[in-house]
């Protein structure tokens, strides 16, 4: 099966950079789109950034302040995938989570963390 961690959350000034792992193993030939969304109090989950097959694709409103980039284990069996952030304002506070989507075997499935929470206040 898949398994999922997320680390890296924290409280952060207006300005300041986080970096948000998402730690996923399994079999990597299984493993297809992972992606970072965000849920704030009182509104919908949003895609922030997704990663597939190193092509990466973020939402308007991170565009140029956050980087997705994603890492592979020599044995297939791990992958960890990142988020940088930089510039961070207050309405990037949210619960930060990591999903992945499998293919192959795993085709149709998804794979959710538990997830992280991001706070940005002065």
């Amino acid at each position: 099966q898949v398994h999922v961690v997320e680390s890296g959350g924290g409280l952060v000034q207006p300005g300041g950079s986080l970096r948000l792992s998402c730690v996923v193993t399994g079999r990597m030939r299984n493993i297809g789109t992972i992606g970072w969304y965000r849920q704030a109090p009182g509104k919908e989950r949003e895609l922030v950034a997704q990663i597939t097959e190193g092509i990466t694709r973020y939402a308007d409103s991170v565009l140029g302040r956050f980087t997705i980039s994603r890492d592979f284990a020599s044995d297939g069996a791990k992958s960890a995938v990142s988020l940088e952030m930089r510039n961070l304002r207050p309405e990037d506070t949210a619960l930060y989570s990591c999903n992945v989507r499998g293919i192959n075997t795993l085709r149709g499935r998804e794979f959710w963390g538990q997830g992280t929470q991001v706070t940005v206040s002065s």
